[in-house]
């Protein structure tokens, strides 16, 4: 996209779901300030029509659906809430969304969690171990606030969780063609941006059902990673203000 300028980004918006008919995948590198969440965002209100969608996406909106109730008066039972309004949770009192996530989280973190779909919350634990030697016991605390970075892993593996069934064609997600992910990994360490960028890769390559996706991050060995593993089967554009 080197030289070509784009009067908003609706338009260039526009531009990436044409470009995404010669190749499934579309990988965006552009510094912090950019305007890669609003791009996302013109992106899926292009595939509105009424109530109808097409694009499920990942950016801060999408970590805005869970917020934490810290119990400041108790101090003790610390939850995240759901926005049970959002289509992005269809399913999920159907779909054993506990049991996908968490073979998923496994590969990164070490706390558990359980949702409550009947008060949309959901609440986290982790397994200690206390003493030594014979006398070693392992205590499970519950309610426990877990890390931002936790708290940014869990939400992606819920994110990967949805769409996983959207890759096998789940019929809760059948409204879905476009995929739009922006930047996942705040908050992570080189580490689980390497483990991240390799395993969404290897979803996104493994799909047959024809989903096609924009993945735009600032972060570069995810960036790297990504195009390392994907090829020639994406577009890669550097975006930045003033030109596209």
């Amino acid at each position: 996209m080197s030289g070509i300028a784009f009067p908003d980004l609706p338009a260039l918006a526009a531009h990436l779901r044409s470009e995404l008919e010669k190749k499934r995948f579309t990988l965006l590198y552009a510094y912090n300030s950019t305007g890669k969440t609003r791009l996302s965002t013109a992106f899926k209100d292009l595939g509105k029509q009424g109530d109808e969608r097409d694009t499920l996406y990942f950016n801060a909106f999408t970590e805005d659906l869970f917020s934490w109730n810290n119990d400041l008066e108790n101090d003790r039972e610390r939850f995240l809430r759901l926005n049970k309004d959002s289509r992005f949770f269809d399913g999920l009192d159907q779909l054993e969304m506990d049991s996908r996530i968490r073979r998923l989280l496994n590969r990164y973190a070490d706390f558990d969690f359980t949702i409550d779909t009947t008060r949309w919350e959901v609440r986290f634990s982790r397994e200690i171990t206390t003493g030594e030697g014979d006398q070693a016991s392992t205590v499970v605390i519950d309610d426990i606030k877990i890390s931002r970075g936790e708290e940014n892993l869990f939400i992606w593996c819920f994110f990967l969780a949805i769409l996983q069934l959207v890759l096998d064609g789940d019929e809760a997600y059948q409204w879905v063609k476009y995929v739009f992910i922006d930047d996942p990994i705040s908050s992570l360490d080189e580490n689980n941006a390497v483990a991240i960028a390799n395993h969404l890769a290897q979803m996104l390559k493994d799909s047959t059902n024809g989903i096609k996706a924009v993945i735009s991050s600032h972060h570069t060995l995810f960036f790297n990673v990504l195009c390392n593993e994907i090829k020639n089967k994406a577009h890669r554009y550097f975006l930045k203000k003033g030109a596209a």
